[in-house]
């Protein structure tokens, strides 16, 4: 659940509470597909339990992620149709927000939308970061960045809002 440090790490506890009440908390069972390469996507997702495949068009998988990953926050930004598919490998608990609604609060409240996109930001760049180091870049003995190591940056505005997502994963 690290990761979703760094997008409720930059947002206010009032943030959350938003996001959570805002969206929806729906169990996804393995097999369902999330996300569909070229498909619009009208959602956004942040993985509260279980794991996702995120594939080629061809089912080569990419990657497999977790708690506290986000999901269509690329096409939030950009508008772009999804780059990858989604599917659910193992039962999941998702976040789910509309993408009108997160539009609708970013456009009405300046504040939010500047922490979200620096959460947002801060997100890709964690992401970019340990997909490079996958890929055997920059690896090596004189690595600054530790994988379970969270930025210093990002660790000074840590204030995990729990009550938000509390209860998230029961039925």
């Amino acid at each position: 659940m690290r990761k979703v440090l760094y997008v409720l790490g930059q947002l206010t506890d009032a943030d959350a509470d938003w996001l959570a009440g805002a969206g929806r908390r729906i169990r996804s069972p393995k097999g369902s597909r999330l996300i569909e390469y070229g498909v619009p996507l009208n959602q956004l997702f942040i993985v509260l339990d279980g794991e996702i495949s995120i594939q080629t068009p061809k089912g080569f998988e990419l990657a497999l992620i977790g708690a506290g990953e986000i999901l269509g926050e690329m096409s939030l930004v950009d508008a772009r149709p999804p780059s990858a598919s989604a599917v659910v490998s193992a039962d999941s608990w998702l976040l789910v927000i509309d993408k009108a609604v997160l539009r609708t609060k970013l456009e009405s409240d300046t504040g939010f939308a500047s922490r979200f996109y620096r959460a947002i930001a801060i997100f890709l760049s964690e992401r970019m970061r340990s997909t490079v180091g996958r890929m055997g870049y920059g690896a090596g003995d004189d690595a600054q960045d530790d994988a379970d190591e969270l930025d210093p940056n990002v660790l000074d505005t840590v204030h995990w809002p729990g009550r938000a997502l509390n209860g998230c994963c029961t039925s």
